[in-house]
């Protein structure tokens, strides 16, 4: 899996109640979850499809809503790169088919700028340079490739 898109830039310990604020997780329609991600941090958040979040340590701590992946993938976002991840957060992305990544790019790049990612390959490219990131366990990037763990397991009956 590849992606390139334009950055937005979160630090450290964006927790998932700033993702995707209570309020709204009475909802089912992922098109709400996706007009409210980041709304709790970044009331500007409009991304186009295909744009990544680039962000520091710890990003999504706080509850074990699934809905914070949701809400990110559904806004438009093709992948998060974090220097790390809560672990909770990290199930339900891959869960949920939201493409995420540890590689320490947060202080090579600013809002806007363009970054590639290879997941299969395990790099990012930020601002010329080739970060090494985390290459996914085969049987993850299969989760990801199949939109998420339900895709997955009806592509194995």
């Amino acid at each position: 899996m590849k992606f390139k898109g334009s950055v937005w830039k979160y630090g450290d310990n964006v927790d998932t109640d700033v993702i995707i604020p209570g309020k709204y997780l009475r909802s089912t329609d992922f098109n709400v979850f996706a007009q409210h991600a980041m709304e709790g941090i970044d009331p500007a958040f409009k991304p186009n499809r295909g744009d990544i979040i680039v962000a520091g340590d710890n990003f999504g701590c706080g509850s074990s809503r699934e809905q914070a992946p949701l809400a990110i993938k559904y806004a438009g976002i093709d992948c998060v790169v974090a220097k790390s991840f809560a672990r909770i957060f990290f199930r339900n992305a891959i869960n949920v088919g939201l493409p995420i990544v540890e590689a320490d790019v947060f202080d090579a790049v600013v809002k806007g700028d363009i970054v590639e990612v290879d997941l299969d390959q395990g790099y990012v490219v930020a601002n010329g340079a080739r970060y090494v990131s985390t290459r996914l366990p085969d049987f993850l990037q299969e989760i990801l490739n199949a939109g998420g763990l339900v895709a997955y397991r009806r592509n194995q009956r």
